[in-house]
């Protein structure tokens, strides 16, 4: 028996423009981009630009003070495939309406913003697929 996965457009304000969803994921790298693993690690480390480790913790001992409201990012690879992880990245809130994850992508439809933020996603295409790249090198 074959199994169909309806796709859908995501409608949300992207910074890239609109993107497609399967199932629980969004297969196409954004703006066609390849990610660098070792970017994605800086990105998720920052304290100045992906600020993952305010929430969760992670494989990056040298960064103290690891977050624990969200998953640990150890293990990532196996538990997501590149398309979950882009879809949770870009809306998280696809998957958790009350979610404190910010939409990374997304360039609009937020209240109170910076004026230096305003129409400006958080992390561009280059540097959500950095992300990705690095989380799926974390494997069990």
């Amino acid at each position: 028996m074959k199994l169909l996965l309806a796709a859908a457009v995501l409608a949300l304000p992207l910074a890239g423009g609109a993107v497609t969803v399967v199932g629980d994921g969004i297969p196409a790298a954004l703006e066609g981009k390849t990610g660098d693993a070792a970017r994605g690690r800086a990105i998720a480390a920052s304290r100045s630009q992906g600020l993952c480790l305010l929430c969760h913790s992670g494989p990056v001992p040298e960064e103290r003070f690891q977050g624990n409201l969200a998953p640990d990012l150890a293990g990532a690879g196996t538990r997501w495939n590149a398309a979950q992880l882009r879809l949770r990245l870009v809306n998280p809130q696809h998957f958790n309406p009350d979610s404190i994850m910010p939409a990374y992508y997304r360039s609009a439809g937020f209240t109170r913003v910076g004026a230096r933020w305003q129409d400006r996603p958080i992390l561009d295409a280059q540097q959500i697929e950095d992300v990705i790249a690095w989380l799926m090198t974390l494997r069990d």
